[in-house]
């Protein structure tokens, strides 16, 4: 899923202090101006403490290491037919309530 420029991030990031409680950061996207996914981070299946205790148990976890955890609900493979996949010129914009947001022109291959 990471491979190069698959994981947009910044220009900036937040310390962890600019971040009063990491289960309750509200979280959209939006592809061509239709919002797609609105969730929050309350939603998610694990605890931010837990993944960083569970990779801890067998990775070394650096400061300015990310974690990704995965997506709220909305994506493409759980529409139904035809499925609304992402292509070449399609605008995608990302946001995490309090973070900021990020905006991406996706080209061809």
């Amino acid at each position: 899923k990471n491979c190069e420029t698959f994981n947009p991030l910044g220009p900036w990031l937040v310390t962890a202090d600019e971040v009063p409680d990491p289960q309750a950061l509200p979280l959209r996207l939006w592809v061509n101006g239709e919002l797609r996914q609105n969730g929050t981070t309350a939603e998610q299946i694990f605890p931010v403490g837990e993944v960083v205790r569970y990779l801890s148990h067998f990775m070394t976890l650096y400061p300015g290491d990310v974690i990704n955890t995965g997506t709220p609900a909305g994506v493409a493979m759980g529409q139904p037919e035809p499925k609304p996949y992402l292509r070449a010129g399609d605008v995608v914009e990302l946001e995490v309530e309090g973070l900021g947001r990020q905006r991406q022109e996706l080209k061809g291959a």
